[in-house]
């Protein structure tokens, strides 16, 4: 049955399909830790379903297996990817309709070879699940100091989805830290929020200021945002894991490669309409204008130039007090850095 299920989620685009038990999570401890130390900032949807993280059964009832699928996004050359503005995940379209499409159909399938009254639901970042714990239990990698799950076939670059199922499947072996000494991504992070070795302070991280985030950035961490307008992916790049990574069939046609160097310029002008019109169908999409031109406002306040004054200022008086305060801020700092960078007056002047 395994095996089955394997072949007909290669069929469907995965790049990997392994098994665990719906055991409840070995790391259900340091979760509650983690939020209780409010580290997650205000992601409270995963204080509020904390009981249910640490008991898949509280998802499904009769849940006794867990299929954990993994998808590559990374590009042709992943050994050549430079970390750029837009996270390379959000330079495709939103995967949770790529995904989620693939995945109710496998979970279909599932319950149809399950025999009658088997169950399975299906999840891709939406759900209850300790999806990292999970996929380091079923064997598709292991959680890396950076707190993300390292694949030994795909490096970084891979999302991963799972489904829950009543159908009892032999749980597969599960994957067994190979970091060792290693710690670049640590080091990488350009906001250090990742605190010591497998602990993320997500308050500090760029990925969660620039999405999760939904007030005005903390001006100490502004400047460490440097360009990026939406996520970040420092700790990832510089993983030596990526050597493996391949590009990912179910994602290639999906890539969007003018989210790559994109003009920040051209963002700031938008008003609500064009910012739906460029984003609908990626991840930028959910994030709204508001938020969206808040990053693009410090990214500019610490990348600029001359030429983003005139926009910086009409940005300043922009109806959203979100966009307004973020914009008189990088007008700042670029006027500021433009006064230190000018040469002393000689004794004649």
């Amino acid at each position: 049955m395994k095996e089955s299920i394997r072949t007909r989620a290669a069929q469907l685009g995965f790049e990997d399909c392994r098994f665990t038990s719906a055991a409840p999570p070995a790391t259900g401890p340091a979760l509650i830790e983690w939020l209780v130390a409010g580290h997650h900032g205000e992601m409270a949807w995963i204080a509020r379903n904390a009981q249910k993280r640490l008991d898949p059964a509280m998802v499904l009832q009769d849940a006794r297996s867990i299929i954990v699928l993994a998808a590559s996004y990374a590009l042709p050359n992943p050994r050549g990817y430079s970390p750029g503005p837009v996270a390379l995940y959000a330079r495709h379209a939103d995967y949770h309709e790529i995904l989620g499409q693939r995945l109710a159909t496998l979970a279909d399938y599932v319950s149809e070879i399950g025999g009658p009254g088997a169950k399975s639901l299906w999840y891709v970042d939406t759900g209850p699940l300790l999806e990292r714990d999970l996929g380091q239990r079923a064997g598709i990698g292991f959680v890396g100091k950076h707190t993300n799950l390292i694949s030994h076939s795909l490096g970084n670059w891979f999302f991963i989805a799972e489904i829950i199922t009543s159908v009892p499947l032999d749980p597969d072996t599960p994957g067994a830290n190979r970091c060792g000494s290693c710690a670049r991504c640590i080091h990488a992070c350009p906001t250090r929020a990742i605190t010591a070795p497998f602990k993320l302070d997500a308050r500090r991280c760029i990925s969660y200021l620039t999405i999760e985030w939904k007030g005005p950035i903390p001006q100490d961490l502004r400047p460490s945002i440097g360009n990026r307008i939406f996520g970040c992916d420092e700790c990832l790049a510089v993983c030596p894991w990526n050597r493996f990574a391949r590009q990912g069939a179910l994602l290639k046609e999906h890539f969007r490669p003018n989210l790559s160097a994109p003009d920040l310029h051209e963002f700031l002008e938008m008003d609500d309409a064009r910012f739906k019109q460029r984003f609908h169908g990626t991840p930028i999409h959910r994030l709204k204008r508001p938020r969206f031109l808040r990053n693009v406002c410090v990214a500019l306040g610490n990348t600029g130039g001359q030429s983003s004054l005139p926009l910086l200022e009409k940005a300043a008086s922009d109806p959203e007090p979100l966009i307004a305060e973020h914009a008189r801020w990088a007008l700042h700092r670029l006027q500021r850095n433009a006064t230190s960078r000018q040469p002393p007056c000689s004794p004649r002047d």
